[in-house]
């Protein structure tokens, strides 16, 4: 029997969160789901979904700008629309959750997925049938809601790509994602100079750009430093991981991390901060190393120490990734959708 998913994206350009819904939409695409996906407008997702087969519509829901809440309930009509012949409302994030009190109880099951560290949970968030939570970090934060914790899903063997980055003598380590405060790559530019006084051949490459705006002065900061080598990000970016030696995520605010999780996939250890969900990805020791937050001179001693057991390390890492499982992942939210 084929059942009917709309799946509400916030943004245009995938980040983490629309990372996790492609990869589930792709899973339940091939289990007799009919998918249509919302996103405000054209953009990268909108592409995505129309070359997967997917319905798409467009729908805002407004962004995190003073007021954005406000405009939001102006497609609270289209929303209701939208949702009339569907058997599941997938509101893939936070942001979408603005449109739970347009959506009727007793027809299609609202889902709600958590992918923030939360500040506070909207009355209005309870009326969603399901709710789900990137990490146990994330669930904690949702009082006075029943949260099912759903790690981030991974392919367990990314497509083979060619490093953008020449060959050389020495290690990589990289940093991919979005070039942001919040991501912290500048502690990792900082610390590029104490790894290579420790290992003068190593490497230091950062993946990625900052598709938002967010902070352009930081942006620069990063990507014109000369303790790098920056790159763009890309598609691929999964299958580059394994080229790294050590993969640094270093982070000052992350619930999941699901970079993490796919270099550990590819047998590439990691050094990340101990924030959020991140300590519920990486085994200290064992899978990578775990260091405070802000602390450049830590970073670089736990890269040393990784790369000093790389080996060891990254048969852990890989081993351990085998509960990220993207097939797995599918499994699991569909039982818990459709109960």
């Amino acid at each position: 029997m084929t059942r009917r998913l709309l799946a509400i994206a916030a943004v245009e350009h995938p980040g983490g969160a629309e990372i996790h819904l492609l990869r589930l939409l792709s899973g339940l695409a091939t289990r007799d789901w009919k998918i249509t996906l919302t996103t405000p407008g054209d953009g990268p997702l909108r592409d995505q979904a129309t070359d997967a087969g997917y319905d798409w519509r467009a729908l805002g829901v407004g962004g995190l700008a003073a007021g954005a809440g406000a405009r939001a309930l102006a497609s609270w009509p289209a929303a209701r629309r939208l949702a009339r012949d569907q058997d599941v409302v997938y509101l893939n994030g936070t942001v979408c959750g603005r449109l739970l009190p347009a959506l009727p109880s007793g027809a299609a099951r609202r889902v709600l997925h958590v992918h923030d560290m939360v500040a506070r949970v909207p009355s209005f968030w309870r009326r969603a049938d399901v709710v789900l939570a990137d990490s146990g970090a994330v669930a904690a934060r949702l009082h006075g809601l029943r949260a099912e914790v759903v790690y981030g899903p991974v392919d367990p063997a990314p497509p083979e790509v060619p490093a953008p980055w020449a060959p050389g003598d020495g290690p990589v380590i990289g940093f991919v994602g979005r070039i942001e405060p919040r991501k912290g790559p500048l502690d990792l530019v900082r610390a590029a100079p104490l790894i290579r006084g420790a290992i003068p051949g190593a490497r230091v490459v950062v993946v990625g750009d900052d598709p938002y705006g967010s902070d352009p002065a930081y942006t620069a900061s990063v990507i014109e430093s000369p303790e790098i080598e920056r790159y763009p990000w890309t598609d691929d970016a999964p299958s580059l991981l394994r080229h790294l030696d050590v993969l640094v995520l270093p982070s000052h605010q992350e619930p999941f991390g699901t970079v993490l999780a796919e270099a550990m996939a590819v047998g590439t250890p990691v050094v990340a901060t101990r924030v959020g969900g991140l300590a519920e990805v990486v085994d200290d020791g064992l899978t990578g190393r775990l260091v405070e937050p802000g602390a450049p001179e830590q970073l670089a001693e736990a890269v040393l120490d990784v790369l000093a057991h790389r080996a060891e390390m990254g048969a852990a890492a890989r081993e351990r990734a085998a509960r990220f499982d993207v097939a797995d992942y599918v499994e699991r939210i569909e039982r818990l959708i459709t109960a």
